[in-house]
């Protein structure tokens, strides 16, 4: 039997290349012309998991994209893993910004660059070959069970009915997901708190059809105009949210939990450099750090209308429109911050512009106990692979199926992530660390030796 290390590196160039299979497939849920490469995603993954290990593997329907389920049965008193993943991945766009081509994966610079490198195949593929190799050397001692979705990038639609309609199959002790950050490569982390998100779309209209600005410019209100001013009143000087009701259920951060993020190494003008800005600015009274992990926050994701061609054209555009998100804290009910997000909106519409606000994709967010064995074993793990032993701590980001299956499956979840902030998910060249891919099989290999 070789060690954990000796099957990796026995093994690495087939993991890669296996990998490489995956990304290679385009499977961008955003957009229905992609629907062939999300069903030929899933039966890679069917592919894949069979020849990792599983007793069966099958890809099932939804009302959306197909759910890749798979098994692997130990002993029927045993504890079992459910891992979760998903590999739908975000639009490329814009292509002009990539430096090679973001589904054609490059290895240079000790990194994997294309899209889902990271997020998630990239982690998909940690898990099911960390799997792989504690089943090989022989001591996988629990049931593992996989469920795949291809729709988190449009905020999983189609799985909590999935998950509801087939419960007993789900049924675990806990889940196991890669599909989150740590804190530096110097700074291994696990991940103990995700932030909720509560999404909308927003149409402002003014006038029955565009209009010359020259002739009907200072008479008749500019949708959008109307809607940058809307949106400008929704926060203030000091970054607060001013939606009446809003901070309600805020859960304000422990004195401890406080010292525990003061304590998290973090550059402050290494921060700002990395993504080129001269000064930071947030929701006073608040750290950086509290910021983008505990505290809520409001954004315009993006807003359009009028002419945006090229040259110019004079017009006074009849409709305007934005994408805006709100990532709330545990306590606050995305579906109730809906519902006063849109009750603000139409108190603050002046008369001259009609206005409708349209939600879509929303989730909880969530906080996973530090004192459970699963997560224990992970920490371990980590610990093991990596060198030093993981801190504990929340991040910005959200993952609205976590509480869903909380709420569905009654099933805590261990976020077990592998993923760093300049590994640029959601951008152009979007990357992943080789070493970090090694080590994620070793560290969940690891798990596997530590949960039973």
């Amino acid at each position: 039997m070789m060690s954990i290390k000796s099957f990796i590196e026995t093994n690495k160039e087939r993991f890669l290349e296996e990998l490489f299979s995956l990304i290679r497939i385009p499977s961008i849920s955003a957009k229905h012309e992609h629907k062939l490469d999300m069903q030929a995603c899933a039966e890679r993954w069917k592919e894949l998991l069979l020849s990792s290990g599983v007793d069966k593997a099958v890809v099932m329907p939804t009302e959306g994209n197909p759910v890749v389920y798979a098994e692997r049965f130990y002993a029927e008193n045993a504890s079992t893993v459910l891992v979760y993943a998903h590999y739908d991945v975000m639009p490329a766009e814009p292509l002009e910004l990539w430096k090679s081509n973001p589904f054609e994966p490059e290895v240079r610079d000790g990194r994997i660059w294309a899209r889902g490198a990271d997020d998630d195949k990239g982690q998909g593929m940690i898990q099911v070959k960390g799997f792989e190799t504690a089943l090989k050397e022989d001591f996988l001692r629990c049931n593992v069970k996989f469920v795949f979705e291809g729709e988190e990038e449009i905020g999983s639609p189609s799985l909590e009915g999935f998950c509801r309609q087939h419960k007993e199959l789900l049924k675990a002790d806990v889940i196991l997901v890669s599909d989150t950050s740590m804190v530096s490569a110097e700074t291994p982390s696990l991940t103990t708190g995700l932030r909720g998100l509560a999404y909308w779309e927003i149409e402002v209209t003014g006038p029955n059809r565009d209009l010359h600005s020259g002739h009907f410019g200072g008479a008749v209100a500019n949708p959008i105009n109307v809607l940058c001013q809307m949106m400008a009143k929704i926060t203030d000087e000091n970054g607060q949210i001013t939606i009446p009701g809003f901070y309600d259920d805020v859960e304000e951060v422990a004195e401890a939990e406080r010292k525990m993020i003061a304590q998290i190494p973090f550059d402050e003008e290494k921060y700002k450099q990395a993504i080129g800005v001269d000064a930071l600015f947030g929701e006073k009274g608040y750290s950086t750090l509290e910021r983008n992990s505990c505290r809520p926050c409001f954004d315009i994701c993006g807003i359009w209308g009028g002419y945006t061609g090229e040259g110019s054209k004079t017009v006074l555009p009849s409709k305007a429109y934005a994408k805006v998100s709100c990532r709330l804290v545990p306590h606050q009910d995305h579906t109730k911050i809906s519902r006063l997000f849109e009750k603000y909106i139409t108190t603050i519409v002046p008369d001259y512009v009609k206005v409708k606000v349209t939600p879509k994709h929303g989730g909880q967010g969530y906080v996973c106990p530090i004192d459970l064995p699963a997560y224990q074993a992970a920490e371990k793990a980590v610990g093991i692979a990596f060198g030093v032993k993981p801190l504990a701590v929340r991040r910005g980001g959200s993952i609205p199926i976590i509480s869903t299956f909380e709420q569905v499956l009654g099933i805590k979840t261990v976020l077990m992530g592998f993923g760093l902030e300049q590994n640029a998910i959601h951008s152009p060249n979007e990357s992943c660390r080789l070493d970090f891919f090694y080590k994620g099989i070793e560290a969940v290999a690891e798990f596997y030796r530590e949960y039973k």
